[in-house]
């Protein structure tokens, strides 16, 4: 599992003085970076090998401003040429959203989908992790 802080600023609130639903995805997005590393270490675009089949984010409990979040990442299905990447947005202990993004390893070339294998595979059955049970 990886865990990353987040410290929202003012410009993450909307008018009622929650943080806005749109921030979510974008944290979630920018804390698979982590994940992304074991695809490719030096992030950079040119060598990406993977696509984006699904996103999908449970808004369960409202974010507050002036307090840390914490996004855990891990893997919570690892098929053969897909995954996903299930995450938690967590404030002062609290699950407050839980977000979940299909993966697909690709090659970008052919437009085909590639096994998961060896190393890579081990790597991110280091990460997996079973889904809180909370509600």
């Amino acid at each position: 599992m990886f865990i990353r802080k987040i410290e929202p600023a003012f410009y993450d609130t909307d008018a009622l003085g929650h943080i806005n639903n749109t921030r979510l995805p974008a944290w979630f997005e920018l804390a698979r970076n982590d994940l992304f590393r074991l695809f490719t270490p030096d992030l950079d675009p040119r060598k990406w090998r993977l696509i984006m089949a699904r996103m999908e984010v449970d808004y369960r409990a409202e974010l507050q401003y002036g307090r840390e979040i914490e996004i855990r990442t891990y893997i919570s299905r690892l098929g053969n040429s897909s995954f996903t990447v299930s995450q938690e947005a967590r404030q002062e202990g609290q699950l407050t959203n839980l977000g979940h993004t299909v993966m697909v390893h690709f090659d970008h070339t052919t437009k085909k989908s590639i096994p998961i294998e060896g190393a890579l595979r081990e790597s991110l059955e280091a990460h997996l992790h079973e889904e809180p049970a909370e509600a």
